[in-house]
């Protein structure tokens, strides 16, 4: 059995490493899409990383297709940046579509299999709407799951 002070200790050290890589903070998301899932609820155990990660919302494609689109979503002050996690079990590439302005991607960014998160656009403005687009050949036998925060 595992003394308090070292279990204190494991908790600590964990907050630490994991809060030097959070994002700016912020509030909750304004809109959501009909796909997404948010994951709020539940303790927060890491108040750092939570401010921004601890809105994230879950999108899910099935098997057959190139990846899709997940959103629309609308940036908060929580996140400075657009943050997406892959959780399939093969790579793709993500690229943010600002919906208002474009139907172009800013620019496409690899997200390994399994990936932690990894920044799609940075610095970007509160309120603005936007889309993530995924693209790979892989999913045409596993579905896609990602997390995205912002």
């Amino acid at each position: 059995m595992s003394s308090p002070k070292a279990r204190l200790l494991a908790v600590a050290t964990a907050a630490a490493l994991l809060a030097t890589a959070a994002p700016a903070q912020a509030a909750a998301p304004a809109a959501q899409a009909a796909d997404s899932t948010d994951f709020t609820s539940g303790p927060n155990l890491f108040a750092p990383l939570a401010t921004c990660y601890g809105g994230a919302v879950r999108s899910f494609f099935q098997t057959g297709g190139y990846g899709g689109q997940a959103g629309p979503y609308r940036t908060t002050s929580r996140c400075r940046d657009i943050n997406v996690r892959n959780a399939s079990a093969y790579g793709t590439d993500a690229c943010v579509i600002f919906i208002d302005k474009t139907g172009n991607c800013n620019y496409w960014t690899y997200l390994p299999a399994n990936s932690g998160w990894i920044t799609v656009a940075t610095n970007v403005r509160d309120g603005v709407n936007f889309r993530v687009r995924f693209d790979n050949v892989r999913y045409e036998y596993e579905p896609l799951v990602a997390y995205h925060a912002f």
